[in-house]
């Protein structure tokens, strides 16, 4: 449980769009048993392994009823993080179950997230953009591209977009770059009524569409955010998963690298 804890609290493109200057990065609001809380609780319930579950992101009317009671300190529901904490008799249950399974849980080995590997040609692909224009990847040849999979309901991967106009964006504008933003699995209208929120803040990309997974099933499998950076002729130089702190720093890294061969 305290490895999943401090797992989960570190994940706590110029394009063929403009880019403006984007506004202040969303930050997360902490429930814990129903008040809101600060990072130092939550990291001092965890150390102490009294965390009993995180989920981040609530549905609108969860939302609605926290605004009833903590009014403007409630922000986005993608943002909302809502933790329980154990009673002192669930705990001394919880600890016994751990260490029994703990033998069992070392021996787990996690699955491949990713279908696409190292060095291999990713397959063509056509991406719908949100504005009605089309991209082709094999027309992208000769340009560095950073894949991006992200969805409307994923904190991590809305977090990630704020770094990235200064991280990954405004350092590449005037070279041989393109940033895709594939939302997966979602309606185009779904898509477009986030996309409107994240251009209000600056965050403006080449947003693309893929409603049916036909592009993610060609790349991986699993959780998000997900970027898959391809070189000059569309071959896979990097990938990694999740909004860890150092991850847009070492894709920049790659990219730069890309970029000068």
């Amino acid at each position: 449980m305290k490895k999943l804890f401090f797992f989960v609290f570190i994940i706590i493109t110029q394009s063929f769009y403009g880019q403006d200057k984007v506004t202040k990065k969303p930050e997360y609001v902490l429930i814990i048993n129903n008040e809101i809380g600060t990072m130092a609780d939550v990291e001092k319930y965890g150390a102490d392994g009294y965390v009993k579950s995180m989920v981040k992101g609530v549905s609108e009317s969860e939302r609605n009823e926290l605004v009833k009671k903590f009014g403007d300190k409630i922000g986005d529901k993608e943002f909302i993080i809502l933790i329980e904490i154990f009673s002192e008799q669930e705990k001394i249950e919880n600890d016994k179950k751990t260490a029994a399974q703990s033998e069992k849980s070392q021996k787990l080995v996690k699955e491949d997230e990713y279908i696409l590997k190292l060095n291999e040609k990713a397959k063509d692909f056509t991406l719908k953009l949100i504005d009605g224009k089309e991209v082709k990847l094999s027309d992208l040849k000769g340009k560095v591209v950073l894949v991006n999979f992200w969805a409307t309901w994923c904190a991590p991967c809305l977090m990630e977009f704020y770094d990235i106009p200064s991280k990954i964006i405004e350092p590449n504008k005037n070279t041989d770059f393109v940033f895709l933003a594939i939302s997966s699995g979602e309606s185009q209208e779904v898509v477009s009524k986030k996309v409107t929120k994240l251009r209000k803040d600056g965050i403006d990309f080449n947003y693309g569409i893929d409603s049916n997974g036909k592009i993610w099933n060609e790349f991986a499998k699993g959780s998000i955010p997900k970027n898959f950076l391809l070189d000059q002729d569309g071959v896979l130089r990097f990938m990694s998963t999740g909004n860890t702190p150092d991850n847009l720093d070492n894709i920049a890294a790659e990219i730069k690298k890309l970029l000068a061969k």
